[in-house]
């Protein structure tokens, strides 16, 4: 195996070479330096890379696998979001208004390392990770590897770029409004955000008033399984997150939707229409039941789901050690924060057990909803340089209507590869399942990657 095809391997793959001695952990590990060295200073996913320490590390864990330990991720590179914590890293959230390095492994970071992950860097976002694009004065300009004149996405930007580039088998992301979901469609990468408290967000309590959790952006879907199983509880079922991946569901219903929620902006692009539709055809052909039908949306989903984003960045910009160095923009989020008031987040996080009331008829007539997964193609590097808060909020919220309100319900979600467009840019999916769905989502998503696998193609970086 070449080095190209190992670092595209996927993280079971190279797990399954590591116990089988065909490979080295620290091999594996240098694989992914060298190409880090090589290719990131053209994408800069990495905000930090943690070559020493992960090479340490490999030896730890080869010394392990020669001793027979079996850990399902022993030896095995992963790359982690910088918002959150490493323990002796900083957590730069995409700014230079940080404080202290972090004294301990974020919950979900030291159920990684528990697994027998090496965490071999942590990647770009978006100040605050508020935006779906990774452009800071700070840290620079993150680009997406299939055209490095567009963005890859957030605010998980670095994460699903490093997966995307074979710079990382797999990253850790965390999905506030579609922050896992809008990076991995415009990646052509697979990526679930579970459901709420699924996957521990320790130390943060609710972050985003409870919008945001964290979750894998992989190649296929059989790594996020893996992932999952390191990172999650186990599934209701008994099965693991990987098996679900790997088992076919029994015949489903699926509602096929592209409306939009009354109140919000957005025009879709008929490559992103087709994506879902194309999906839609596929899963006709593999004998699932999909018709025609929007959820019952209501005005009320679209404005709780906004003012639990906007007190989110209020209160994370007040968080912050040295908020006086925040970006203009930025301070200007935390400023439109401010109008949602305590009194108004209140009545948000009340609402959203009538939506689920709301939405219930409708998830226990069909199995899962398809949607598009994005509205437009990811935009170019530069694009919003200059504009202020509220005119970017407006601007980006018409890419990106199909994510936030799942995670205002509290719903798994996951997006899926579904082509390109005629500018050779990925398209993608968005399946959305029943409370405590994941594993059925991870199995739907394994049978189309087997109908129509995504993952032979690779984005080539002059």
């Amino acid at each position: 195996m070449s080095a190209d095809e190992l670092a595209f391997a996927g993280i079971a793959a190279q797990a399954a070479r590591l116990r089988a001695r065909e490979l080295s952990a620290r091999e594996l590990v240098e694989c992914y330096l060298e190409r880090i060295a090589r290719i990131d200073p053209k994408i800069n996913a990495y905000r930090v890379v943690l070559g020493e320490r992960a090479l340490a590390e490999a030896d730890q864990a080869q010394a392990r696998l020669q001793g027979g330990d079996e850990r399902p991720l022993l030896g095995v590179p992963v790359a982690i979001k910088d918002d959150i914590d490493v323990a002796g890293e900083v957590t730069a959230f995409g700014t230079r208004a940080y404080g202290a390095p972090a004294t301990a492994d974020a919950e979900v970071v030291s159920r990684l390392r528990a697994a027998g992950a090496i965490v071999i860097g942590k990647t770009n976002v978006p100040e605050l990770t508020i935006w779906p694009f990774a452009e800071t004065v700070t840290h620079g300009i993150t680009r997406n590897p299939w055209n490095l004149e567009r963005t890859p996405g957030g605010s998980s930007a670095g994460a699903a770029a490093a997966v995307a580039a074979g710079l990382a088998g797999a990253a850790l992301g965390s999905d506030g409004a579609g922050s896992i979901r809008i990076p991995a469609a415009w990646c052509g990468l697979f990526g679930i955000k579970p459901q709420r408290g699924t996957v521990p967000t320790a130390p943060k309590r609710e972050p985003w008033h409870g919008m945001a959790t964290w979750g894998p952006i992989t190649r296929t879907v059989r790594d996020a399984g893996v992932f999952m199983d390191a990172i999650g509880a186990a599934p209701a079922a008994g099965q693991s997150f990987e098996q679900a991946a790997a088992q076919p569901p029994q015949k489903l219903r699926i509602a096929l939707s592209t409306g939009l929620i009354p109140g919000q902006l957005g025009r879709l692009d008929d490559a992103w229409r087709e994506a879902a539709e194309r999906t839609a055809d596929t899963l006709r052909e593999l004998g699932h039941e999909v018709v025609e039908r929007d959820p019952p949306y209501s005005f009320g989903m679209w404005w709780a789901a906004l003012q639990r984003y906007l007190r989110g960045i209020h209160d994370d910009a007040r968080a912050m050690e040295h908020p006086e160095r925040l970006e203009r923009r930025t301070r200007g989020m935390a400023l439109l924060g401010a109008t949602a008031t305590p009194g108004a987040l209140a009545r948000a996080r009340a609402m959203e057990k009538a939506h689920h009331g709301r939405l219930a008829p409708f998830f226990a007539e069909h199995d899962l909803l398809l949607t598009p997964a994005l509205a437009r193609p990811a935009p170019r590097i530069g694009q919003y340089e200059g504009r202020g808060a509220f005119v970017t909020l407006n601007l980006v919220a018409r890419l990106t209507p199909y994510t936030p309100l799942w995670n205002h319900t509290g719903q798994p979600a996951c997006v899926v590869p579904a082509g390109f467009d005629a500018a050779d840019m990925p398209v993608a999916a968005q399946l959305v399942g029943r409370m405590g769905g994941e594993a059925t989502l991870l199995s739907i998503a394994g049978q189309l990657e087997s109908a129509r696998p995504w993952t032979e193609r690779r984005p080539t970086i002059a």
